[in-house]
């Protein structure tokens, strides 16, 4: 049985102590794995053998609520709903950065995760008996919905009312005063010519 949930829940941790990425076939997106010259697809529905790899999310971060707390498996698509940033890209980036490393080497947690750390978001979640035997004990997460965003000012003012300030009426006679309160107050008729 599987299931799909809408959860909010604060990012705690990004877990450093796994892969927060793997390379996958750019087909099919499924984990691709060396070959003695090449990567290699091994899903047999995916048409592609050898395969230029992908770098994938696969993050593992912690979260809670007002009641719990748990281990959410940030994938694909969701990682980039999440950062703003493709996973190659990260990717791509740090190699840039450090060009005398190997293609072999790991890449650490790159800062646009580990910016997510407090924020708030909404989770669109996949459960199923995977996530609570063997040694995954994670719910996976398939989106991660956008922040709220806060109303903007100018909407706002547009919906205010405006404040009668006397001292604008200083030096105007009282009877002056009176008529334009009067107007703004009565409906306006359409006048008639009286017929005799």
């Amino acid at each position: 049985m599987v299931a799909w949930f809408e959860c909010s829940a604060t990012i705690d941790d990004v877990v450093q102590s796994s892969p927060w990425y793997y390379i996958s076939c750019g087909e099919c997106h499924t984990k691709a794995t060396k070959g003695p010259t090449s990567l290699i697809c091994n899903n047999p529905k995916c048409e592609k053998g050898v395969v230029e790899g992908t770098p994938q999310y696969i993050t593992k971060i912690s979260v809670y609520d007002k009641s719990d707390q748990e281990f959410f498996v940030i994938l694909g698509d969701a990682g980039h709903q999440l950062t703003g940033k493709h996973a190659s890209e990260l990717v791509a980036r740090y190699f840039e950065a450090n060009e005398s490393i190997g293609a072999d080497q790991s890449v650490p947690v790159p800062q646009a995760l580990l910016d997510t750390i407090g924020q708030t978001r909404k989770f669109i979640v996949k459960v199923s008996k995977h996530n609570f035997t063997g040694s995954i004990q994670s719910i996976t997460v398939t989106k991660v919905l956008p922040p709220e965003a806060p109303h903007p000012i100018a909407l706002l003012e547009e919906d205010a009312v405006e404040e009668y300030n006397p001292s604008e009426d200083v030096g105007e006679p009282d009877d002056a005063r009176n008529r334009k309160a009067s107007e703004t107050l009565e409906p306006k008729e359409t006048k008639r010519a009286e017929s005799g």
